[in-house]
């Protein structure tokens, strides 16, 4: 569902991605560590059809992110810390007017099914400016959900959670992954990653260090990359 292959990305002569290779199959659900500058939110943007590679190819869910980048966009759900929602409509009209716009059959129910799952149907007429940073984050997985993507990309989705919407989101994800969905998400907490994923990925300046499935990976081997350049 992902695939790489000397994937590179630079900015004048800073050089973001040093050639990345990597596939990660149907359902698979993997976490991207490193230290800030270390090019994770670089490559899911590349992966997301946000910005183009300098070099190398991607694809996503049988699409080249360069050439198809539409067909990238359908296939995919996005999550970042940013949640990017509308904050004068309620969390009900934000999934309406993103489930519009991808086209998504029997959008009532399934708005309703995903606020339900994400706790937030008593809110869900509330405007989304009056909700914590915890329920606007759900929402925003809950959008990014709402058309039923093949791939996940999360991008820091637990920053500044409280311990409840990280129990939930980290449920939703599980399920998601185990739900054939395919499911990559960078993060700074190595005890999460370990505990919470199945393949780890460790980014050190642009290269990847670490490709191994989580169980066969130690704390203090994750440890030494978390050095900012």
């Amino acid at each position: 569902m992902i695939l790489t292959r000397d994937l590179r990305k630079s900015f004048g002569q800073v050089q973001a991605l040093a050639g990345l290779s990597f596939a990660m199959a149907e359902g698979e659900l993997a976490a991207l560590l490193g230290a800030n500058g270390a090019g994770k939110s670089t490559l899911l943007h590349l992966l997301s059809g946000l910005s183009r590679p300098s070099f190398g190819s991607a694809e996503v869910a049988g699409f080249d992110v360069r050439r198809q980048p539409q067909e990238v966009r359908r296939r995919i759900g996005v999550v970042s810390h940013q949640t990017f929602l509308y904050e004068d409509l309620s969390a009900e009209e934000n999934l309406h007017f993103y489930g519009r716009m991808y086209g998504v059959a029997g959008l009532q129910k399934r708005s309703d099914e995903l606020l339900a799952m994400m706790e937030l149907w008593p809110r869900r007429t509330d405007l989304v400016r009056t909700f914590s940073r915890g329920m606007q984050q759900r929402l925003a997985l809950a959008r990014a959900m709402l058309h039923q993507p093949t791939v996940l990309l999360l991008d820091e989705p637990f920053t500044g959670l409280d311990l409840h919407a990280i129990d939930l989101l980290t449920r939703f994800i599980e399920e998601a992954s185990a739900g054939r969905v395919t499911v990559l998400m960078t993060l700074h907490d190595p005890d999460y990653a370990l505990a919470h994923s199945r393949r780890l990925f460790v980014l050190h300046q642009g290269r990847l260090v670490i490709d191994q499935p989580s169980e066969q990976v130690r704390k203090g081997d994750i440890l030494p990359f978390f050095r900012e350049k």
